[in-house]
């Protein structure tokens, strides 16, 4: 599957990065408004963001979220009841607009099987794999979102916020672990974003695998401009020495998750 990427480590850390792809078969564009509204709620850069900051089996998608969004309930259940939000094969943009011509409308079935599937069977297998080799296995799903969407949530969102389905997906240990290398910056755990459907499906501390989300405002890497984004200012460039200071906090983080799922005490 050209689509679908595993990079194997034996350390017992998962990172997950389901919204970082842009891919849209051609046989689905012409059913789009427009690709760059396809493809402009993406998690702009976010493996970069991640690349070389700990040893750990990466395991990412090429295709988009308004495809697939591997981060939802496969049976189309809201992860936030009351709350604006967007579907498994969304049909709109974070900010309400619509994705499709009048009249289309995805085949939400073939795509949850073509790659909603073959995407959380890697994630269920890795998990097998390094569950085998190590009592403890951290899930860390890695994501990025623009930092003022109306519709989703009200004012700035804080740089670092972290997901743990109010506590149920891990240890407190490891949360606690987590939140003190935020200090920081602007954070909050369990606020808006308490961990989509890779977290709360997979985060079982009682067999050993523990779930942590990180939603990560983009201004923390990438300058973002003022107001809605248009096709001339988005996505912003990914400038290395801009998200140098990021990396190093989420280095920290990540060593935080590792040493959790080390200790044996």
């Amino acid at each position: 599957m050209t689509w679908l990427h595993v990079e194997r480590s034996d350390s017992p850390l998962i990172l997950a990065f389901p919204h970082g792809g842009t891919d849209i078969p051609p046989a689905l564009l012409p059913d789009f408004r427009s690709r760059w509204w396809a493809i402009r709620d993406a998690d702009w850069h976010i493996r970069a963001l991640y690349d070389g900051l700990a040893d750990a089996t990466m395991i990412w998608t090429d295709v988009s979220r308004s495809v697939i969004d591997c981060n939802r309930d496969p049976s189309g259940a809201s992860l936030y009841p009351g709350q604006a939000t967007t579907g498994l094969c969304p049909t709109e943009t974070f900010d309400g607009e619509p994705l499709y011509h009048d009249g289309a409308t995805p085949d939400v079935a073939a795509r949850r099987e073509t790659w909603f599937a073959p995407y959380h069977a890697a994630i269920k297998a890795e998990i097998a794999r390094l569950r085998a080799l190590h009592p403890r296995v951290v899930l860390y799903d890695c994501h990025s979102i623009r930092s003022r969407i109306p519709r989703l949530f009200d004012g700035e969102l804080p740089e670092l916020n972290i997901g743990t389905d109010n506590g149920k997906t891990c240890d407190p240990a490891l949360s606690d672990a987590v939140v003190a290398q935020c200090a920081s910056r602007s954070h909050v755990l369990n606020g808006r974003f308490r961990g989509g459907w890779t977290t709360r499906h997979y985060g079982q501390p009682e067999t050993g695998v523990h779930a942590i989300q990180m939603e990560i405002a983009m201004r923390a890497y990438l300058t973002e401009p003022t107001g809605e984004p248009d096709e001339s200012n988005w996505p912003p460039v990914w400038d290395p020495d801009y998200a140098a200071p990021l990396r190093a906090d989420l280095a920290s983080v990540l060593a935080a998750a590792l040493s959790f799922a080390k200790d044996q005490a």
